[in-house]
């Protein structure tokens, strides 16, 4: 006589579906190496635009409220035309003697930047923007909610050459702040104070924390496609 036991289906719970509102390689990378899967939607924010109208009803801005307002701006507007995910907009400035910087314009300002940067210290701040589109139903909490993580960062001194030579590699052109640590850069930054990963362009712990706000865990959000 043969008997069996019933056995309950293991299921595994649904991948919340996380957009990223930027082009940044460097931040889907920092994503995937943390478990998470996101798409990639490049939201149409005149950076230059939104600035300029929040400078004429608010006044100048501190640095880090450039890099949340920008980072809200791109979430908001990738929010609009995606449902049904959670959407995570990011922007970075280098703050470096009281003044603002985003991506250099040319390579002539790439140089003059990192003539000011070198042997000095500078505060790279992050804006983080999350707006949670999903369903009621699926857990949605219609939430719009960010933060800005602020790391201090030391540069090493440079000479004339090394400069010519990083500009030259075309990397600083392509990143705030003209440098990166996690790239050819890596070498020019001698310390840094904070988050690492805010560095790069997205903070994973702040990250953690706004999604803790509306009752997320990160594990929610990590993919069982991806390799651990």
């Amino acid at each position: 006589m043969s008997s069996s036991a019933s056995v309950t289906p293991v299921t595994t719970p649904a991948t919340i579906h996380l957009v990223l509102a930027s082009a940044s390689p460097a931040r889907k990378k920092l994503l995937h190496a943390a478990g998470v899967d996101p798409s990639v939607v490049v939201s149409g924010v005149d950076e230059a635009a939104a600035l300029e109208s929040a400078r004429a009803t608010y006044g100048e801005l501190a640095a880090e409220d450039v890099a949340l307002l920008l980072a809200r701006a791109k979430a908001e507007d990738v929010a609009s035309q995606i449902e049904h995910a959670l959407v995570v907009g990011c922007d970075s400035v280098l703050e470096l003697d009281g003044q603002i910087h985003g991506k250099p314009l040319s390579p002539a300002e790439a140089v003059d930047r990192w003539h000011q940067m070198s042997g000095g210290t500078g505060v790279l701040h992050t804006g983080h923007w999350v707006v949670d589109t999903r369903e009621p139903d699926s857990g949605g909490t219609g939430a719009t909610l960010g933060a800005t993580a602020s790391t201090t960062v030391h540069f090493a001194t440079l000479t004339d050459a090394e400069i010519e030579a990083y500009v030259a590699s075309g990397e600083p052109m392509r990143v705030a702040g003209a440098f990166t640590i996690d790239g050819l850069g890596g070498p020019y930054v001698s310390a840094i104070e904070g988050d690492p990963s805010n560095v790069v362009g997205l903070s994973l712990p702040l990250l953690r924390e706004l999604l803790a706000e509306i009752g997320l865990t990160w594990h929610e959000l990590r993919s069982p496609g991806l390799p651990t």
